[in-house]
């Protein structure tokens, strides 16, 4: 029987369970690590009027324009092609509003979502700039000019953003659905702990253990997560701290199939809509370029120095029982089951 709390499945899966046509949806990564098997995914399944988070505005955005699930954009950037890009032409059709923050404003929106606030305060600048002047289907909730309580001065401040989804890229995640990422951070954490669901692609599912061993890299725990899935190579082209690099040809390829739309047609048809899931598509990569190319990708191995987390007192006395608690670990595991929280 499966574990209740075993989050483990399939792009498929993940995606049919959790994103809905209509939904706002956050790319949780930043220039690192793009979500691109998940937004690959959310293509296949002809997703659509997604009103999309993005603090990169990479190709994963791209396909999802090119694929046609995006109504709206709310980012800091719109990343322009050799001149123009799928993003744009869809803009420029006026198919696609795009509603534009700074990088600050961005996070300040996330974090206030990840801490439950209705709006963050950020600096008040921006008021003389067309940030603040210019906006489009946020109207006036774009910014609110407000009081402050306690020196009568005016706050510039951003509304909280809770998206109902999040897809997400990580190093590497146990089945419980607690994921672990390093590299650029930016607002990663705090998309993803703001949105209502989580999805979680990672290089790697590994043991619980491996966790425990270094939980500072834990930016989104069990009961967050919704779906995780295995995913190798689940952000190629681009790269993946300690894992594999980003692939240029590839890369610079598919950006020169976003310039135009019998262009992008053609590559959706070939390597999304023509790949049934990811697997087929790096079997595909490998068919046509060799698993030699793919390989050369890997990062050379480059390891940061170990932690070390003993206490500085002992839990456990000879007994087996806890010096402060004063039951023993067992009954510990008790407690914890009753109330759903024990994982084997």
């Amino acid at each position: 029987m499966v574990n209740s709390n075993n989050k483990v499945m399939s792009l498929k899966e993940a995606v049919s369970e959790n994103v809905k046509d209509g939904d706002e949806l956050v790319i949780g990564n930043y220039s690192l690590s793009m979500c691109v098997a998940l937004a690959s995914e959310v293509i296949r399944q002809k997703r659509q009027h997604l009103t999309v988070y993005t603090q990169s505005s990479h190709i994963d955005l791209e396909y999802l324009a090119a694929g046609e699930c995006i109504d709206k954009i709310i980012t800091n950037f719109i990343t322009v092609v050799a001149g123009t890009g799928a993003v744009v032409r869809r803009m420029q059709r006026e198919e696609i509003e795009v509603e534009e923050y700074s990088n600050f404003q961005y996070n300040a929106m996330f974090q206030a979502g990840m801490y439950g606030y209705s709006f963050m305060p950020v600096l008040e600048g921006a008021i003389h700039t067309d940030l603040f002047k210019k906006r489009t289907f946020m109207g006036e909730n774009k910014f609110k000019v407000i009081e402050c309580p306690y020196t009568g001065k005016d706050i510039l401040t951003v509304p909280a953003a809770n998206p109902d989804v999040c897809i997400i890229h990580v190093q590497r995640a146990d089945k419980f659905g607690n994921a672990q990422y390093w590299g650029a951070m930016g607002s990663v954490q705090a998309a993803a702990l703001a949105s209502k669901k989580i999805i979680v692609s990672c290089e790697e599912i590994v043991d619980h253990d491996i966790i425990l061993s270094s939980p500072h890299h834990t930016i989104i725990p069990a009961y967050r997560t919704n779906a995780v899935v295995e995913t190798k190579y689940g952000a190629h082209p681009t790269e993946v701290v300690g894992y594999y690099n980003r692939d240029s040809f590839f890369a610079n390829w598919a950006f020169g199939c976003l310039t135009s739309d019998k262009a992008i047609e053609r590559w959706l048809d070939e390597w999304i809509y023509g790949c049934k899931d990811h697997n087929a598509y790096i079997q595909k990569y490998t068919e046509l370029f060799g698993s030699e190319i793919l390989n050369s990708l890997k990062c050379k191995p480059f390891y940061s120095t170990p932690v070390n987390y003993g206490c500085p007192t002992p839990r456990w006395d000879d007994n087996g029982v806890h010096t402060t608690l004063g039951i023993k670990s067992e009954d510990i595991e008790k407690i914890m089951e009753k109330e759903g929280l024990f994982h084997e």
